[in-house]
């Protein structure tokens, strides 16, 4: 498509149409025929019926009808970006892929960042997982790292997935609940299945409901190879984000689904249009085959994790995603991932779920994309060359060239295409695959809760007491009584004092412990890499401070607020009675980001309240301003103010709530103390 800001250079003497006298391009159909009347019909008569010759017309429609496809049966509300991929430290000691051994050498990649469970209409703020997938255009082809933002995973055999997901989604005989998890099918399968226990943990955190894309880790989730020379070292894949982790509370994320279903997508397309480019550092485990001996775990086993206490995620690389995509559906929407789109030098473990994906994962773009030619999409395109025999097919876009479609022939190299290439094409890893046929669970995955103790005991206080809330809510949505009694069963091998709170909550007796198969570790150490609480951010960085202002509000301390922030590289947003903005005390008028009602404190990672006198009187007669300091009290930020916010704080009903998480900010010093707090982001110390 030609860029919409050039005209196309006529040709000599050629196509006067492709302008219109006022220098647009001129509209044609897809065949490029001018169209000269965009607004009606060819009827027979002003008023008479529509003639079918109108061919416009009839392709216009023929697109609009069949322009949507299948949205994904998971993973259908995603965002995408563009940017590269950069090596920083070589591997050229355990693989041959020349992606882990070319340092300094930037790559293009693209990105998708996505809920699971909901639809592509449900908000972004769902307690959900989120689907963490990278395509990294290599040389030696696409790599396809397709994660989560947890390292673990529900279900440890692919022929699960199917019941995982059927009870996640929906209830089929009425067609909800949307984007939650909060209803008996899916406790019912959760209850029956032990397996998921570790996974509960994590979706149960605060990690199910980030403050931001950009503030997620990501994880590979399976054991795989990285191989060379015939030799192999297993490997687990990290993403850790360069700003560092952030969630929100719960409260907030059903007030952001209100105020802003698109939350999440909107917070991606201003950072990265504002050069805040979202970056993550890929780090690995790498380990071999006497470690995977001698762990406590088994390495196959996709719903337990290596603590990085154990083996320490070395960081090899970045991943700066630097550009929005050109068109949603082109590229976000059509975009297919692979687990087993891998290039030479990186291999596959025995994972069964692992495996099942490398199946699936192919299987289902031929009913999304139509066809087996999904590779000829852009988005999906290699940047390195292809050559194959295959043809044809549904919306192929290009076929072989040369007389043979066929191997092995006789024909030259110039018809003859290509042919394999024993010296550097892939090859897999050799192992011995002797045994027995059987549909059979190894006994070393039947530990379901000592990683789950492992995760909950590593959390600090506030994040457990985040885990128990989140379980009392989700299951106190669960009508039948005997799925909750068992549900909770489970939480006594997990931590009975988790189990206790959980009970109390939802009113009722604590039931036995549910029978585990391998009793749980309960000396299991904890894992503080585990825990969001114990590794904040560096800084407040890329985060958003909004600052409420009324008529006559102080123009000296919000200049020095707004002074202060971009020092932190952080951002401001100006929230006024009415979108058109303050008269400030200096007589300079400033534009508002959002009225007051359609801004509330939870978009915002602290707030500031400058009001003059009369501004706070205003402010504290109006309801949703009490809710922006309410709210913004509650969920523990940190809060600036000058002296005429105390009329708002008082109609609010925190005058006698104000602690050490408040900061007036009347000098340079104060505005200084204030920004000093604002990276551990939370006033945790703050009384419910």
């Amino acid at each position: 498509m030609t860029d919409s800001t050039k005209l196309p250079k006529l040709s000599k003497g050629g196509a006067p149409h492709q302008t219109t006298e006022d220098g647009y391009k001129t509209l044609t159909t897809k065949n490029g025929t001018p169209v000269s009347d965009n607004q009606n019909h060819l009827k027979a008569g002003s008023r008479g019926p529509m003639l079918t010759e109108d061919f416009a017309f009839r392709e216009k429609m023929f697109h609009f009808d069949h322009e949507r496809i299948p949205e994904r049966v998971v993973h259908a509300r995603g965002y995408g970006m563009k940017g590269y991929f950069e090596l920083t430290d070589d591997l050229s000691d355990v693989t041959d892929a020349k992606i882990l051994t070319e340092t300094g050498k930037k790559t293009e990649a693209f990105m998708r960042i996505s809920t699971v469970a909901g639809n592509k209409g449900s908000p972004d703020l769902a307690r959900d997982v989120r689907g963490f997938a990278v395509k990294i255009y290599t040389d030696e082809g696409n790599w396809d790292i397709v994660g989560n933002n947890i390292p673990v995973f529900f279900i440890q055999d692919a022929i699960k997935f199917p019941d995982l997901i059927h009870a996640a989604k929906p209830e089929p005989d009425r067609g909800f609940p949307q984007a939650q998890t909060a209803h008996d099918n899916f406790w019912d399968f959760i209850s029956l299945s032990p397996e998921t226990m570790h996974m509960v943990m994590w979706i149960m955190s605060d990690r199910t409901i980030p403050r931001s894309l950009r503030f997620m880790e990501g994880f590979g989730v399976h054991t795989f190879r990285l191989l060379k020379g015939g030799k192999s070292k297993f490997v687990k894949f990290h993403w850790k984000p360069k700003y560092g982790m952030q969630s929100v509370a719960w409260n907030e994320a059903v007030k952001i689904n209100g105020a802003d279903p698109d939350y999440h997508r909107r917070d991606i397309f201003n950072s990265i249009n504002d050069g805040a480019y979202p970056e993550w550092e890929l780090g690995v485990q790498i380990f071999d085959q006497d470690f995977a001996d001698n762990f406590e775990f088994d390495v196959l086993d996709p719903t337990k994790l290596i603590p990085e206490e154990d083996i320490p995620v070395r960081i090899i690389g970045r991943l700066v995603m630097n550009k929005n995509v050109d068109n949603f559906f082109a590229e976000t929407e059509q975009v297919a991932f692979c687990t087993a789109n891998v290039p030479p030098g990186i291999g596959f473990s025995n994972d069964p779920l692992l495996q099942g994906r490398n199946f699936s994962y192919l299987d289902t773009q031929l009913k999304r994309l139509g066809g087996p030619n999904f590779q000829h999409i852009p988005v999906n395109r290699p940047r390195c060359p292809m050559h194959n025999f295959q043809q044809d097919g549904h919306m192929a876009m290009e076929n072989p060239k040369g007389r043979a479609n066929y191997e092995p022939n006789s024909w030259g190299t110039e018809d003859g295409g290509p042919r394999e290439n024993p010296k550097s094409g892939y090859k897999f890893f050799e192992q011995s695959t002797d045994g027995t046929a059987q549909k059979i669970r190894p006994e070393s995955f039947a530990d379901h809760y000592s990683q789950a103790r492992q995760f909950y005991i590593s959390q600090t206080k506030v994040e457990q007491t985040h885990i128990q809330d989140a379980l009392c809510f989700e299951l106190s949505k669960v009508k039948k009584a005997a799925i909750r009694e068992l549900m909770v069963s489970h939480l006594r091998n997990i931590e009975d004092s988790l189990a206790k709170a959980v009970a109390k909550g939802l009113g009722m007796s604590l039931p036995k412990a549910a029978k585990a198969a391998v009793k749980t570790n309960m000396d299991i150490k904890k894992s503080d890499a585990l825990s969001m609480h114990k590794n904040p951010p560096e800084s407040f960085a890329s985060r958003t401070l909004g600052i409420m202002v009324a008529e006559g509000s102080d123009a000296k301390r919000i200049n020095a607020l707004k002074s202060q922030m971009k020092k932190m590289k952080a951002n401001v947003a100006i929230i006024a009675p009415t979108v058109g903005g303050v008269e400030l005390s200096d007589g300079t008028h400033l534009d508002a980001d959002e009225q007051v009602g359609g801004g509330p404190s939870v978009l915002y990672d602290a707030i500031a309240v400058i009001a003059s006198d009369k501004g706070g009187n205003t402010l504290a007669d109006m309801p949703p301003a009490k809710d922006f300091v309410s709210d913004a009290h509650a969920h523990k930020k940190f809060i600036a103010y000058d002296a005429g916010a105390k009329a708002l704080f008082k109609a609010a009903g925190l005058s006698g709530m104000m602690d050490a998480g408040y900061t007036e900010v009347d000098t340079k010093a104060s505005v200084n103390d204030f920004s000093d707090n604002l990276s551990a982001l939370r006033f945790w110390a703050r009384a419910k």
